[in-house]
């Protein structure tokens, strides 16, 4: 009987062990090297690449989905119909030449005022710091 229990608990170690070499087999893939894998995204370029989709609130009980075309530079908005039960165009927009102006709708805060106000606390720092006394 004791011998009996010696050869099963033999064997459950052996499958263990071949277990856990089939496992690392698979995990290293020594049949193949690894550069020449396929990976779902390349990360060898700077910054993001692509579209991309994310929700969002809209309004108070009202969701949609968000699409960004990084390489386009543009921006698109879907919003939910829940009693319809589908996705609604609402707006579009390209930024391209967003960045070339330096005001257009801000409200309380303009960029100039923001501008100012950093180069006083940069002085303010400076003066406490003692920078520029002699």
């Amino acid at each position: 009987m004791a011998a009996r229990a010696r050869g099963t608990q033999l064997a459950v170690w052996m499958i263990a062990v071949f277990l856990g070499v089939i496992a690392a087999c698979l995990v290293l893939r020594l049949d193949e090297p690894v550069a020449s894998r396929a990976f779902g995204q390349s990360v060898a370029q700077a910054g993001a690449r692509g579209v991309f989709a994310f929700t969002g609130q809209l309004r108070k009980h009202t969701f949609g989905v968000f699409m960004v075309d990084v390489d386009a530079g543009t921006i698109w908005c879907y919003e939910w119909n829940e009693a319809k039960g589908c996705l609604k165009f609402v707006a579009a927009r390209s930024w391209r030449y967003d960045r070339y102006l330096e005001e257009f709708n801000v409200c309380e805060l303009p960029p100039k005022e923001v501008e100012s106000m950093v180069e006083m606390e940069r002085a303010r720092r400076l003066q406490e710091a003692g920078v520029g006394e002699e």
